[in-house]
Parts: C-alpha cells; structure tokens; sequence
C-alpha cells in the first residue's frame, strides 16, 4: 500500500497553493502566531512581520507565478524547492529566483523557515548593471535589505 503525502507534506503544498493564488490569509494560517522566518533579502523576520510580508509581496505581485516541487517532510522537518517569477517593481525587471526552503514544524504548523537562494543572482536580475557589477558586496546587498525591511516597515504601518 502507498502512503500519500504527510500532514506536514500538505500544509506546504497549502502554503505554496495559496501563494501561487497570492492568498496571504492562508499563508498565514501555515504558521504558527509567533513563527521565524529568513531569507537573504528579508534577513529575519519573526511572527508578525513573517505574515506582513507575505501580505505585502502578495499584494504587489500583480504578475507573480509560483511553482513548487520536491516536497519533502515528517512531523518534525521539511523542504521543497520553489520557483517565483514576477517582475521586481522598482526597476520594472524580470525575476525568476529559484529557493530552496527548509521548514521545522510544531503543532502542525510551520515554527521556523528559512528561504536559501544566490543573493547575486537575484540581484543581478532585479538591479541590473549594478547588480552584476556589485551585487555580491555586502554594501550593496545590505543596501538591498534595508530597503526591503523599510518597505516592510512602512507596509505594517499602513495595516
């Protein structure tokens, strides 16, 4: 007899369901009130703020597609691979970061995950000529996180 997927197999095929459908409620509901959340752009966020950003990039990402695939995950730990494709708006260029995310669950929801992709990468494609030239100086990605967090920032303020 063959298993179907775990519990915790399926709340991240929810959780990336809901983000291909730019449905933050749901993605919210993944996570525990007081999860963790990092990744190179974000650094780290923690309860709040883990569910404002997802509330902000699905609200901006008006061309936002979402993939997921090789979901992987016991009761206590999990991965999967995604691919977002959207076009970053401060320069009007296109996006396809390619993650691997790495999850810990407890009370069957997500207590902590971390989101792992080239920051250069990114950036190169995000910024241009300036992120080829500089993307992989801490400046400049320090610069790219502090933009982020701000935006963040002034997003929470407005909820």
């Amino acid at each position: 007899m063959i298993a179907g997927p775990s519990a915790s197999e399926q709340l991240i095929d929810r959780f990336y369901g809901a983000l291909a459908l730019r449905d933050h409620r749901t993605m919210g509901a993944c996570y525990l009130p007081d999860a963790r959340f990092s990744d190179p752009v974000f650094g780290e966020l923690d309860g709040d703020e883990v569910r404002a950003m997802w509330r902000m990039l699905c609200e901006r990402g008006t061309d936002l597609v979402v993939t997921h695939s090789a979901v992987e995950a016991d009761g206590e730990r999990g991965s999967a691979r995604w691919v977002a494709s959207y076009t970053f708006s401060p320069t009007g260029r296109p996006v396809r970061n390619e993650i691997e995310a790495l999850f810990r669950f407890a009370d069957g929801l997500i207590a902590e995950h971390d989101d792992r992709f080239d920051h250069w990468k990114w950036t190169r494609q995000a910024r241009g000529t300036t992120g080829l030239l500089l993307g992989w100086s801490p400046p400049v990605q320090g610069k790219v996180r502090a933009q982020a967090r701000s935006a963040l920032q002034a997003a929470m303020a407005r909820s």
